[in-house]
């Protein structure tokens, strides 16, 4: 199948223009060089970067796991991950190590995704990935959410809004330097995961067929759950938690890519990218006198894609 890939690039350099020009006000792309603008060109430079970013860790990352559970429905968020990470961030944000270092919220976020990927991981037996596994991510996930709501119950006034509305996607990054080493480690990761697309694509069929391609499926498959975790964990740590755009993007892309995983990790990273651009112009153009969280957004889109997906997986 032949991907326009020069299309894939114009798409993402229009939706980029878009979201440098629109918002609570539109300026012209002949303005954005203007003297009185360059505080709203930078802002919406950055929150454009981390958008991008954001939207190709979580396709990528949404890509790998359904690979390897070879479940239509597997995402980050769904198998728990994103909630790891979730947790992660925000004991880095309360112990007040996140305002000491850059490093601490993707570290803390890090730590809390691999945590859950073990604990999603503990059914499994000789690379066996299935259900069990969904299952059992869905659980922790619920698990994650609930000691969230807890650390939100304990926090201050002050604490309260910035966590909650980070909890619903928030997508003005502040740190630059936070911003620089998710963009050096996203791409890495997406980047190890296309070379390991050969091994992907034999562990989509099944764990039987992998052995006769030589694959290890109990190594390979927790390598790739590990970099879905680490890509999954990166974007927590930018964005906060933002559902959905890891199931939508990958079923999409793969339509026009076909079920090589060298071409669909590659193609997702840029769709991906440029599905949570125009999720977030939509978000900051819907209300311009009150900015929709991105996340809101993502789950209008997704949750009747999951439906769908669901209903067409059971025959309905």
């Amino acid at each position: 199948m032949i991907i326009k890939w020069p299309l894939l690039v114009l798409t993402a350099l229009a939706a980029s223009l878009l979201a440098l020009c629109g918002g609570a006000e539109w300026i012209s792309p002949a303005e954005l060089a203007a003297p009185e603008n360059q505080l709203i060109f930078h802002l919406r430079l950055m929150r454009l970067t981390t958008a991008f970013l954001v939207g190709a860790a979580l396709a990528v990352s949404g890509a790998a796991c359904q690979a390897v559970l070879r479940n239509d429905l597997a995402e980050p968020y769904l198998l728990g991950i994103s909630g790891g990470a979730g947790i992660g961030a925000a004991l880095a944000i309360l112990s007040g190590l996140a305002a000491v270092s850059a490093w601490a919220m993707p570290i803390g976020a890090f730590i809390g995704a691999m945590a859950s990927l073990l604990a999603v991981l503990l059914p499994v037996r000789h690379g066996d990935y299935g259900n069990r596994v969904l299952l059992s991510g869905v659980i922790i996930g619920s698990l994650c959410g609930s000691f969230l709501m807890l650390l939100v119950h304990t926090m201050g006034d002050r604490e309260l809004a910035g966590i909650v509305w980070w909890m619903l996607g928030d997508l003005q990054g502040r740190d630059w330097p936070l911003l620089t080493t998710a963009g050096l480690l996203i791409p890495v990761a997406a980047a190890v995961l296309i070379l390991l697309g050969r091994a992907v694509n034999a562990l989509s069929l099944g764990g039987d067929l992998a052995y006769g391609f030589g694959i290890s499926p109990a190594r390979c498959g927790r390598l790739v759950l590990m970099l879905a975790a680490l890509l999954g964990a990166a974007a927590v740590s930018l964005a906060g938690l933002i559902g959905f755009a890891g199931l939508i993007v990958p079923h999409i892309t793969r339509r026009f890519t076909g079920a090589d995983h060298r071409r669909l990790f590659t193609a997702c990273f840029c769709t991906g990218g440029t599905f949570l651009i125009l999720c977030d112009l939509l978000a900051r153009t819907l209300m311009p006198e009150q900015e929709i969280p991105v996340g809101i957004v993502t789950a209008f889109v997704g949750g009747p894609f999951f439906l769908w997906l669901l209903y067409r997986k059971n025959g309905a």
